[in-house]
C-alpha cells in the first residue's frame, strides 16, 4: 500500500499510487539533459532583417544573438573570443541586391554621394555569391570583410574606418589558423599562408590608424583614444617599432584619462616591449 492509501473515502483514489517526488525528479532529469547539451553555432545566430541604405531594398543578414555568446577573454591585441562561435564572422553587413557591405557600426551611415560611387563602382558590376550554409564559414567571413574594405575605399572612408576593416579581418583569419585541421597535408601551408595574411591587414591597420590619429576626433570607431593608443602600440611592437610602442605606452601609464584595465594593460605591453629591447640589444 502506498503512502497515500485511504484516500479513496475522499473520492481521490486516483492518487493513492502517486510519486510525491516525481516532479522533482522530472525537473532533475530536465537540468541533467539541459547540462549534456552544447550549444551549437547554428543556435547562437539568426537572419536579421534591414533596409540598405544604397538601394533601399529589404533583406536578411546572419548576426549572433545578443548575450548569447559567452565571452572567453581576449588576445594582446583586445581580439575577442567566444565560446563556441566566433563572432566577429558576423560583423560585415552586406546588401545582396547591389553589393554594398560594411561593418555593422557602419552600415547605416553613409552619404548621399557615398552611395552614388557604391552605385557606379560597385553595384553595376556586383555578383552576389551567398553563404552556402546556417553559419558563415572562415573564408565567407573573409570574403565579405573583402567587399566591406573595397566598399569602404570607394566611398572615400576615413582612415580608421579602413583601418578598423583591416585589423577585425586579420582578427578572423587569425581565428581561421586556430581551427585549421592539424591532419590536413597542407596544414603547414595554409597556416603560413594565414599568418602572411594576417600580418598584412594588420600592417595596413597600424598606418591607417596612425593616419586616422593625426586627422580625426575620438572616440573613433566607437573606441577612445586610450585603446586606439594602446593598439598601435601593440601592432607596434609586432612589427618591430619599438620607439612608437614605447611612447605611446609611457603615455597611457601616466594619463589621468587612462582607465585602471588598460593602465594594467599598458604595464603589461611595457614590460614586453622592454624584453625585447632587451634581446635586440644582446643579439648585437
Amino acid at each position: 500500500m502506498g503512502i497515500l492509501a485511504g484516500l479513496e473515502g475522499f473520492g481521490l483514489g486516483n492518487l493513492e499510487n502517486s510519486d510525491i517526488f516525481a516532479e522533482e525528479a522530472e525537473e532533475k532529469a530536465k537540468k541533467k539533459a539541459e547540462a549534456v547539451h552544447q550549444t551549437t553555432e547554428e543556435e547562437l545566430v539568426f537572419e536579421k532583417s534591414y533596409k540598405c541604405p544604397v538601394c533601399d531594398k529589404d533583406f536578411h543578414s546572419k548576426t549572433v544573438k545578443m548575450g548569447k555568446a559567452k565571452l572567453l577573454g581576449t588576445d594582446l591585441d583586445l581580439r575577442p573570443k567566444h565560446e563556441t562561435i566566433d563572432s566577429l564572422k558576423y560583423d560585415v553587413i552586406l546588401c545582396p541586391n547591389c553589393g554594398y557591405a560594411a561593418l555593422s557600426r557602419y552600415f547605416q551611415y553613409i552619404a548621399a554621394p557615398q552611395a552614388k560611387l557604391i552605385k557606379a563602382n560597385i553595384s553595376s558590376k556586383f555578383q552576389n555569391n551567398p553563404p552556402k550554409g546556417d553559419i558563415y564559414t572562415y573564408d565567407e567571413a573573409i570574403e565579405r570583410y573583402k567587399l566591406a574594405l573595397a566598399n569602404a575605399v570607394v566611398k572615400r572612408a576615413r582612415s580608421s574606418e579602413k583601418a578598423y576593416i583591416c585589423l577585425k579581418m586579420a582578427w578572423v583569419v587569425r581565428g581561421k589558423a586556430e581551427n585549421l585541421d592539424a591532419n590536413d597535408p597542407q596544414y603547414e601551408a595554409l597556416k603560413k599562408a594565414c599568418l602572411e595574411e594576417e600580418d598584412e591587414l594588420l600592417k595596413n591597420a597600424l598606418e591607417g590608424f596612425l593616419a586616422a590619429r593625426q586627422s580625426e576626433a575620438f572616440p573613433m570607431c566607437g573606441m577612445d583614444e586610450s585603446t586606439v593608443d594602446y593598439l598601435i602600440s601593440v601592432m607596434s611592437l609586432r612589427f618591430g617599432q619599438l620607439d612608437v610602442a614605447a611612447k605611446l605606452v609611457s603615455n597611457l601609464i601616466v594619463s589621468p584619462s587612462t582607465n585602471k584595465r588598460m593602465k594594467d594593460k599598458a604595464r603589461d605591453l611595457k614590460d614586453m616591449i622592454v624584453e625585447k629591447v632587451k634581446k635586440q640589444g644582446s643579439a648585437k
